[in-house]
């Protein structure tokens, strides 16, 4: 039986099971199959999924007109064993097209589709004459289901819509945060090549190098996380935001890296940090084990907290559709659905009012997604404004000031955020515009 690599092989199994809804990409390009693979491997598999999945829409528009008959329904493993190959023959220029091809061929045979080995093999020697280099602005937005493209350039603008979907089709390079100079000095000996973040004077850039082969990062002295992501952590910890800091709720806690920063920032605060999948539940008190005499985890609904008036701040990072993650989780682009908009926006504003109960009077709720839709963010927080008359809309750019006065907050990354406030004072950071993912963040306060 022909060979076929490791890589090829493990990057096949993963789409597969993620098209059949399985798991994410992020969850099983982190487990065994791929974790025990040589590194070469390990990256071919990996660029695979993740090409595979954010060039998928565009694929499947190229290989339709080289079928016999473009609207027959393929077999999922020759789908993607034909997508596998044409991505291959499309943007991997170190990969020799006959591998490309004859690796999709044995996939195809390999997975009980041998009847179609032959259709493979023509459709992908047809897709070698595929014009290279691609016109990327219309492949980037074709790359894109059209009814997000439409609402983008509705809601941002033809220049912001093709920015969102240029960063949708880039790998974001990975952004750690430093507990401290020992830790990058660390970095550097272990040949580790970083670069200033551009908001934040603890995040860095990671130029070339494993970061995750280091015991900085085992240790989580060095911790991956995208710097809007550390933005929010840094907001809920800004004394100026909160006013008074004796207590914190985290509402939507796991993975745990927000929380890690208010422990962090706030050495003297108590909080509650809450989760309501036990498995999640499990690690986030892995993760705060160091914070445990002032943290305490608690399995709870967000949306279902009967605590009241118990808190002077309370963070809430609501699940969200994850569209201004795409670059970083590509799949969303498939499953996600125009009808699933409604669902999101009534449990985050569920979420967001359970929090705006469990702050004092005078406390403050912060609301934050990494969603770009408007009815997850800015129509979350006029539902819940229209609400309740006790709770009114805080500007964001007392939290900026104050980061920036710290020395929190780079000058250039405090000049850039206050040119990404709403007219209603949230901050909405759009991928392409600033070196982070996408993210919107509001502050609200509770007047009884």
């Amino acid at each position: 039986m022909p060979r076929i690599s490791a890589a090829r092989q493990a990057a096949f199994r993963i789409l597969l099971a993620i098209e059949r809804g399985k798991a994410h990409a992020d969850d099983l390009l982190r487990r065994d199959e791929v974790n025990t693979l040589a590194p070469a491997d390990r990256n071919l598999a990996t660029a695979l999924v993740l090409g595979v999945l954010r060039w998928q829409t565009w694929l499947d528009l190229k290989i339709r007109p080289l079928l016999k008959r473009p609207n027959a329904k393929l077999d999922l493993e020759v789908l993607i064993a034909l997508r596998l190959g044409a991505f291959q023959l499309q943007f991997l220029d170190r990969i020799p097209a006959h591998a490309a091809i004859d690796e999709s061929v044995e996939l195809t045979k390999q997975s009980g589709h041998r009847f179609a080995a032959g259709m493979v093999n023509a459709v992908l020697r047809s897709a070698t004459a595929w014009s290279r280099p691609l016109d990327e602005c219309v492949a980037e937005v074709a790359a894109h289901p059209a009814w997000m493209v439409a609402r983008w350039k509705e809601f941002y603008g033809e220049e912001a819509m093709r920015a969102i979907c240029r960063h949708g089709q880039t790998q974001p390079r990975l952004t750690v945060r430093l507990a401290d100079e020992a830790a990058e000095e660390e970095l550097h000996k272990a040949g580790i090549a970083l670069e200033p973040g551009g908001l934040l004077s603890a995040a860095r850039r990671v130029v070339s190098g494993d970061v995750t082969a280091t015991a900085a990062f085992r240790e989580g002295r060095v911790r991956a996380q995208d710097e809007g992501s550390q933005l929010i952590g840094e907001l809920a910890s800004c004394a100026d935001l909160a006013q008074s800091q004796g207590k914190i709720l985290d509402a939507c806690a796991a993975p745990g890296g927000k929380a890690l920063i208010v422990a962090e920032r706030c050495p003297q605060a108590r909080m509650v940090a809450c989760e309501a999948s036990p498995r999640r539940l499990a690690e986030l008190r892995k993760r705060l084990a160091a914070y445990s005499d002032r943290i305490e985890c608690r399995l709870a609904d967000a949306a279902e907290l009967e605590e009241d008036a118990a808190f002077d701040l309370a963070l809430a990072d609501v699940p969200c559709s994850g569209t201004g993650t795409l670059g970083r989780n590509p799949e969303i682009r498939h499953r996600l659905r125009l009808e699933d908009m409604p669902r999101h926006a009534g449990r985050q504003g569920a979420i967001l009012q359970a929090a705006v109960r469990a702050v004092r009077p005078g406390g403050r709720a912060i609301y934050s997604t990494c969603s770009l839709e408007r009815e997850e963010n800015e129509r979350v927080i006029e539902a819940v404004l229209s609400e309740n008359a006790s709770v009114r809309q805080i500007s964001m750019a007392t939290g900026i000031e104050a980061l920036q006065r710290d020395g929190i907050l780079l000058r250039e990354g405090a000049d850039r955020l206050k040119q990404c406030l709403t007219p209603e004072g949230a901050l909405r950071l759009l991928p392409g515009a600033l070196p982070t993912d996408g993210f919107f963040v509001a502050l609200v306060e509770r007047s009884a």
